[in-house]
């Protein structure tokens, strides 16, 4: 079918797969097929555009929304009820709470005529969440078509294997189907494909390539590229609007989009800032790092003893043991500045990376900066837990019987000046690597 090859790419196997599952439509079809592959990797859309192009009945039904047995149940045979009715029939909602209801009720709405001689689809998105549902509704959905003894298939779509979904007690079997990930070269033709018509077909082919040969190695989400390629190209056209090159004009044309290209890299995934923001931020040309995004605001989700305890940790990963007489007793004495630092000492701290160190040694500086007085009671120690948790520290173990356990912090020296800035408290003038 040439229109649907136009509308689905890089897909042509899986498509003929489900063209020859679903048969004529009054055929009986497969009673259950499982589709499964990583986020964005055409499962939702094949199957919604396969079913629409060949406008055979069906009902899409998304987990995530409907999270209870009563509301899966409802939406399936409410939208099941407006495909079989017309509006004036279908105003009164159909209430249904457990599955053996559903049954009843299935097999009454597939009586009528628009129904009744040809395959009824059922599709589950995000079908990992029925696993958190009553057992017996995984099991009745793959025998539905047993059941009910009518034509009906249920697809069920997922990001994980079949054999997670497998019941102990054993089930009716899917056909699986498996969805691969998007090879570099499908993602430029699906990416060139919906060019702009301003532009020539070579032009933003030209413009995709140097999109993949930037984020491919970070980034192999189909849709974070679409937005990522919808977001930047006017940034790339800007020279040729401006007529300051052609569209040949390769090399100028990465000059100009490859700052851009690699602010765009400290943003990807996390849709901080929306696309009318980021356009601004790349017309007035301004850092990234300047506009406040989730990210910025990640030291705010710790309570106020972690963060002090975050900030000794990196004090005691970064600065030799030796050094905290200096930096944390006030009466030390007089220490010669030769005598303290030592001549084969050269090399930073911070290019060799956190040290680990004791517990004790933790709690020794936490106590020295904190202002107040501070208890070591259980809930600092389960701060610290947290931390671990968190993996803002690392847990590295016991060097002996008799040593306690021992940590590193592996947070970056921006994050923990981010970190201490919240509470006022200068960072700098306690590292050894800035004497």
């Amino acid at each position: 079918m040439p229109h649907l090859e136009n509308l689905v790419l890089c897909r042509e196997s899986q498509v003929s797969t489900l063209q020859s599952l679903f048969g004529e439509r009054h055929h009986f079809s497969f009673p259950s097929i499982f589709i499964y592959g990583h986020t964005a990797s055409g499962k939702t859309y094949v199957t919604q555009t396969l079913l629409n192009t060949l406008e055979l009945p069906h009902v899409f039904v998304n987990c995530v929304e409907c999270f209870t047995l009563r509301l899966l149940l409802e939406k399936i045979l409410n939208k099941l009820n407006h495909l079989s009715s017309s509006e004036d029939d279908c105003s009164t909602e159909i209430t249904c709470e457990t599955f053996n209801d559903f049954v009843r009720l299935f097999k009454q709405i597939t009586k009528a005529e628009s129904l009744k001689d040809q395959t009824v689809y059922i599709v589950l998105d995000k079908a990992e969440y029925l696993r958190d549902m009553e057992a017996n509704l995984l099991p009745g959905f793959l025998r539905l078509q047993e059941l009910t003894d009518r034509n009906v298939t249920v697809i069920f779509l997922s990001e994980i294997v079949w054999e997670k979904f497998r019941p102990n007690t054993g089930c009716f079997e899917p056909f699986v189907l498996y969805f691969p990930d998007y090879s570099i070269g499908n993602l430029q033709k699906i990416l060139s494909h919906d060019h702009p018509p301003e532009y020539s077909a070579d032009f933003y082919a030209a413009y995709i390539n140097i999109l993949l040969g930037v984020f491919y190695t970070v980034c192999r989400d189909l849709k974070e590229l679409q937005h990522l390629a919808v977001l930047n190209f006017p940034k790339y056209c800007e020279p040729v609007v401006k007529g300051e090159a052609s569209e040949r004009d390769t090399r100028k044309l990465w000059r100009n989009i490859e700052p851009h290209l690699k602010k765009a890299m400290q943003t990807v995934y996390f849709r901080e800032i929306s696309s009318s923001q980021w356009e601004k931020l790349q017309k007035d040309d301004i850092d990234p790092g300047q506009l406040k995004g989730l990210s910025a605001y990640t030291h705010v989700e710790l309570p106020y003893y972690s963060k002090f305890i975050l900030i000794a940790a990196y004090l005691a990963s970064y600065n030799p043991a030796r050094t905290d007489k200096r930096f944390f007793l006030k009466h030390h004495g007089k220490i010669k500045k030769t005598n303290f630092l030592k001549k084969h000492e050269k090399t930073s701290n911070h290019l060799l990376g956190p040290k680990p160190f004791p517990l004790d040694r933790l709690l020794a500086i936490l106590y020295s900066i904190v202002d107040s007085r501070v208890a070591p009671t259980a809930n600092i120690f389960s701060q610290i837990t947290s931390l671990v948790t968190l993996q803002l520290l690392t847990l590295v173990g016991h060097d002996d019987q008799l040593d306690g356990p021992k940590y590193k912090c592996t947070v970056s020296l921006d994050f923990i000046r981010a970190v201490a800035m919240t509470v006022n408290f200068d960072i700098i003038k306690y590292l050894y690597d800035f004497l």
